[in-house]
């Protein structure tokens, strides 16, 4: 049985989104510089920005369900 003391999983996750944010951010940019070895073009920091913070969205949420499940127990 697990209590639900403490923050809530949106909580979690609106405290955790500008970090989450900018990790996926750089994942992005990063993952631009490898697939410019295929001749891809290298994202801009404007680019890799808005890419970030969409992909950021719902792995805040599930990472905040991760740190929840681990408050609970």
């Amino acid at each position: 049985m697990t209590s639900q003391s403490g923050w809530s999983r949106r909580r979690i996750s609106i405290v955790l989104y500008p970090l989450c944010a900018g990790a996926m951010a750089v994942n992005v940019f990063f993952a631009s510089l490898i697939t410019s070895w295929l001749g891809m073009p290298v994202l801009g920091t404007a680019a890799s920005i808005a890419i970030g913070a969409m992909i950021a969205v719902p792995a805040t949420y599930v990472f905040a369900g991760h740190i929840r499940r681990l408050m609970d127990t």
